[in-house]
């Protein structure tokens, strides 16, 4: 964080890389890490593990459901499991081996999906993953994890490793904004709070966040002062920091690259309802896919930027008031 308390928010690498990166790290520290792989190891970049350590990285062609299953025997035979490809691939092709051979036996693997929302951009709606976040948390027992930034990536993929429990991690494949600094703590389960404001908390996970952090001068301007909350555990949420949210600033905005029916704010609006209700607002994708297109004329077109986030926000505030 700058000095004077603002993000600077300078383009760092995707959050695939910082994946990339940890699970490399997680094979130097521990022989017991394997990977599993479906034909994607360059664009995941478990190409890295690969390398390094080609006799505990199987891969296991274009075959998502087979993978999924092949990890999960190595988890029950007690590795640390993880497999890896395209969100849209592994969430939705895997989802019956993810529930029958993972989630029912509670086995302990690792999965991530890259590739996330929409801002893979040109590869097009066939591949951007904007269900996988109602998916994996529909799967009983799993953590759900959905970092924004290299830092936080790298640091709850390690912190996954050694979880017990089976874990999603979303990954994005565009290079993001570095919010945190190297020494920041994560926690999995603990929602990280990085501005405060008495008017209205804006919510958010994955690269939204650093979204959230823009729209914050924006609405600084029109004398809005925004609370801004890193959500990067999304099951089990932080439901502390939504209550106490929800009654001290009165109004939340939940912004995220993903279906508002489905997503993280479905999850925050149950505890609201359970606890503080107050004015909500969902900032994401309707009820339709997204188009083909650079990655900023999609972002821009479909709204995920943080002038239509802000936009949101006084909507909002107008219902407050």
């Amino acid at each position: 964080m700058a000095a004077n308390g603002k993000y600077e928010l300078k383009l760092g690498a995707a959050t695939r890389e910082a994946f990339g990166n940890a699970l490399l790290e997680l094979g130097k520290e521990n022989p017991n890490v394997v990977v599993c792989d479906a034909d994607l190891a360059k664009s995941t970049f478990t190409h890295l593990f690969q390398k390094s350590f080609p006799e505990r990285f199987f891969s296991c062609g274009i075959a998502e459901a087979n993978m999924v299953s092949i990890g999960a025997g190595l988890a029950a035979s007690g590795k640390i499991a993880f497999v890896a490809s395209f969100s849209a691939f592994v969430l939705n092709k895997g989802f019956e081996q993810l529930r029958v051979t993972v989630a029912y036996p509670k086995v302990n693997l690792k999965v991530v999906g890259t590739h996330s929302g929409i801002s893979i951009g040109e590869d097009g709606p066939s591949q951007m993953s904007v269900e996988d976040i109602g998916l994996a948390c529909s799967l009983a027992g799993f953590t759900v994890i959905s970092p924004a930034d290299e830092v936080s990536c790298f640091a709850l993929v390690k912190a996954a490793a050694y979880l017990d429990s089976p874990v999603f991690i979303r990954a994005g494949r565009v290079k993001v904004a570095t919010i945190y600094t190297a020494d920041q703590n994560f926690e999995i389960g603990k929602s990280i709070q990085l501005t405060d404001g008495k008017d209205l908390t804006i919510i958010a996970h994955g690269m939204m966040v650093a979204e959230a952090l823009k729209a914050v001068d924006v609405l600084a301007a029109e004398g809005i002062a925004v609370r801004v909350i890193d959500m990067h555990t999304i099951k089990p949420v932080d439901r502390d920091a939504i209550a106490k949210a929800a009654a001290e600033t009165g109004a939340i905005v939940v912004t995220e690259e993903h279906f508002t029916a489905t997503g993280l704010g479905v999850r925050v609006a149950q505890v609201v309802a359970e606890t503080n209700p107050c004015v909500m607002e969902f900032h994401g994708m309707g009820d339709f896919y997204a188009e083909s297109g650079t990655p900023e004329q999609v972002l821009t077109k479909f709204h995920m930027n943080a002038e239509a986030v802000a936009a949101t926000a006084r909507r909002a505030m107008k219902r407050k008031k």
